[in-house]
């Protein structure tokens, strides 16, 4: 893990444990991923004197609530698109509905993808998430420019 670590020092990327808020602690990561199954208050209390930044995931208003008690600075909202994991997904309107609930930072998540990455500039975010979107070899060279 130190290897990991520094080699994301060295290039400036920050390092984000999931789930795991001691080894984030032990290994000095820059922060802590709370994936949206965990509804634990009690973990979190004392991120604060820790110096660890928090985000966390969530899929509707009582998951963002739960968020935002365990103190994340930012929060992916998910599926923003259709996945094939999940039946269904949030849409444009839906995201931004959720989002307006609060004043955290906002991250779009899920099912972005050549076709609607564009369709982004709708969405009232901070930035966004993917996977497929950055494993393809052309990536985001097809999907065009993403400028505000």
């Amino acid at each position: 893990m130190s290897k990991l670590l520094k080699i994301c020092k060295r290039k400036r990327y920050k390092l984000f444990i999931s789930n795991n808020i001691k080894l984030a602690v032990k290994i000095r990561a820059d922060g802590i991923y709370i994936p949206s199954f965990n509804k634990n208050f009690s973990n979190t209390r004392n991120l604060g004197n820790k110096n660890l930044i928090v985000l966390g995931s969530a899929h509707n208003y009582k998951e963002i609530n739960i968020k935002l008690k365990q103190k994340c600075s930012a929060i992916f909202i998910s599926p923003v698109f259709p996945v094939s994991k999940r039946k269904n997904y949030l849409g444009i309107h839906k995201f931004n509905f959720l989002s307006q609930t609060t004043k955290s930072r906002i991250l779009a998540l899920g099912g972005i993808n050549e076709d609607n990455f564009l369709k982004l500039k709708m969405l009232k975010i901070a930035g966004f998430g993917g996977i497929s979107i950055f494993k393809k070899k052309t990536g985001l060279k097809k999907a065009g420019s993403f400028k505000e």
